[in-house]
């Protein structure tokens, strides 16, 4: 989309839902990025940040969100009882990294004995989990991986972990960490589990339905897609 129409969604958002802001449930691995483009948003914007599998869930339930976005496109389906069908459209792709306080190291090494506790998002519910453990499958390190696993409710919670010392290594997104100043990341081989494809969907239990329309506008905008980028997001 071009950056003048883009500019006139954003304004008759503005017009028709003053004073109401818009409130987006989005998965953890978006929050740099979609608070850096909140930044360049012209209405105020809410984020809660989370698990995308329990975010589908609150939005199926009547959640008053305007956005979902979702580090896969499965969960904003399961969500679509309570969007707009119509607005469901992927945006980037995800990728993997596997992150450390002290020197970037393959996954392979984490089988190395100093790493007594990894990190991983719930694979339950959290995306990044999922792919995270089908990495470790593929490489054939989940068997003697998995007694040494520790989980974060979500993957920002995940890297918190190792960031804390709680962990010694992390399976993560890259967007939470490719700008990072401390630390080290090794991004993980996409060959080694499913596509990270991820999407957005307009909610109609929220109360800027046309806030939440002209946000994710500018979500897949080109103005979106550079931010998005810088963050290690790829085109879907």
């Amino acid at each position: 989309m071009r950056a003048g129409l883009v500019a006139v969604v954003l304004l008759l958002a503005c017009q028709r839902s003053a004073g109401a802001p818009v409130r987006v449930a989005a998965a953890a691995d978006l929050t740099q990025a979609f608070e850096e483009l909140a930044a360049k948003f012209p209405q105020k914007v809410e984020f809660t940040f989370g698990s995308s599998g329990l975010l589908a869930r609150q939005v199926r339930e009547g959640a008053p969100f305007d956005v979902f976005a979702a580090a896969n496109v499965s969960f904003v389906d399961q969500a679509l009882s309570a969007c707009d069908p119509a607005t469901r459209r992927s945006y980037a792709r995800g990728r993997l990294a596997l992150w450390t306080r002290d020197g970037a190291v393959s996954l392979e090494q984490l089988a190395d004995d100093r790493f007594k506790r990894v990190a991983l998002a719930n694979p339950e519910h959290a995306p990044y989990g999922q792919a995270a453990k089908e990495a470790l499958v593929s490489a054939g390190l989940w068997q003697r991986l998995e007694p040494r696993v520790v989980y974060g409710e979500n993957v920002r919670a995940a890297l918190q972990l190792a960031q804390s010392g709680n962990a010694d290594a992390a399976i993560v997104a890259a967007s939470l960490v490719v700008n990072g100043d401390a630390g080290s990341f090794t991004l993980v081989d996409e060959a080694k589990h499913k596509p990270l494809e991820q999407a957005l969907v307009v909610c109609t239990h929220g109360k800027n339905t046309a806030g939440g329309r002209a946000f994710a506008e500018l979500v897949a905008s080109d103005v979106g897609r550079s931010v998005l980028q810088r963050y290690g997001f790829t085109a879907p």
